[in-house]
């Protein structure tokens, strides 16, 4: 008679990112997909650890990003984190990791600096950057005979990079900036900037910055008349942005790397898993990146045990694997490139891809004053 298997050793991860605050929707579907990546993976008979998901609330805040990132470092018991959807937490987070020698994988945060302006070896993100992101958004606007913008953007760094980015991009696509508009990251009261929006008649509002504002943004827009078409980043590709305009949200564009789940190398099966452990909320756009990075971080502990050094070399060694979201390949910064950026607009209440809307089939037209 055989004899009862052998516990599997504990091995803890660390999930942190926004789980309450205006971002809470992108946080708590970023941390649902990391928690299903470690439960299929602790129901595969041959995973040599049994995980345990250690999840901390960001709340999309610096300085509570670094007392819950240093919370985590400081815990011998976790081996590596899912880290960050804000770019602002990010940054102010990395110095910790290096400084514990944590390894982690960001799973959400596009600005470039995160992974660019430091040589840590423990920092690693598996989305793109905002660069690419910019770039494909001035050309592809440029390319609808759009002419004249006036951009906002938060005064965060994660703000003040679409800012520059975008800018960049359609300066070199021929675009016009009629004025630029930094505001602050929870103002509430939009009637300054929009009323001298619309003496500048643009055909095109950019807003570099996260959801809560994108909502309050557009909205005011409505109400002060302003016909212009509307143009958010990344940062406004969530439910919630749909959810808290309703109809106004119709038209709006957006764009964000990679591509939708539904369209991913292993999508179909994610989101069936998904929807099997009956999560309270969606998977939201970043979602497919926390279920890659948790799924890399494991496998690097399969391969050379629960040792944050090894770990941080494994990674650093990340060439060509598959996973959810495509090849995934670290460079020398531990950026993941991302080739592919995704044009969204909103058509009936959801996020669809242009190509696939009535928007690009020429049924609908979005707004020109």
């Amino acid at each position: 008679m055989a004899g009862a298997a052998p516990a599997k050793q504990t091995v803890r991860i660390a999930f942190i990112g926004p789980l309450t605050g205006g971002v809470a929707a992108n946080g708590l579907g970023g941390r649902n997909s990391a928690d299903l990546a470690v439960r299929l993976r602790n129901a595969e008979p041959g995973a040599k650890y049994r995980y345990e998901l250690l999840v901390l609330d960001d709340e999309c805040k610096p300085n509570i990003g670094v007392q819950v990132a240093t919370k985590a470092a400081a815990d011998r018991k976790v081996i590596a984190a899912v880290a960050h959807y804000c770019s602002t937490v990010a940054m102010g987070t990395v110095d910790v990791y290096h400084r514990f020698g944590l390894p982690v994988v960001v799973w959400g945060a596009v600005l470039p600096d995160i992974t660019y302006k430091n040589d840590f070896d423990e920092v690693h993100r598996v989305n793109g950057t905002m660069i690419n992101q910019n770039e494909v958004a001035a050309q592809f606007m440029t390319g609808l005979k759009y002419r004249r913008w006036a951009l906002i953007h938060d005064t965060t760094d994660y703000g003040k990079g679409h800012n520059r980015y975008f800018s960049e991009a359609l300066r070199k696509h021929g675009g016009q900036i009629l004025g630029t508009f930094p505001v602050g990251a929870d103002q509430q009261d939009f009637n300054a900037e929009l009323t001298k929006i619309k003496e500048l008649r643009p055909e095109v509002i950019y807003f570099g910055g996260l959801t809560p504002i994108g909502v309050r943004i557009r909205s005011q827009m409505d109400r002060l008349g302003i016909k212009a078409a509307f143009q958010g980043t990344s940062g406004i590709v969530s439910d919630a942005f749909i959810e808290g305009l309703g109809p106004l949200a119709e038209g709006t564009l957006a764009f964000r790397e990679g591509a939708p789940a539904e369209k991913l190398p292993g999508g179909k099966v994610f989101l069936e898993q998904y929807a099997r452990h009956n999560y309270g909320e969606p998977p939201e756009a970043y979602g497919p990146f926390a279920f890659a990075a948790a799924n890399l971080i494991m496998d690097a502990i399969e391969k050379v045990g629960p040792d944050r050094r090894k770990v941080v070399k494994e990674l650093n060694a990340t060439r060509d694997r598959d996973s959810i979201v495509g090849k995934i390949t670290f460079d020398d910064h531990g950026q993941n490139s991302v080739p592919l950026i995704t044009k969204f607009v909103v058509q009936d209440g959801r996020w669809a891809v242009w190509e696939d809307s009535e928007y690009a089939k020429g049924r609908r037209k979005l707004p020109r004053p």
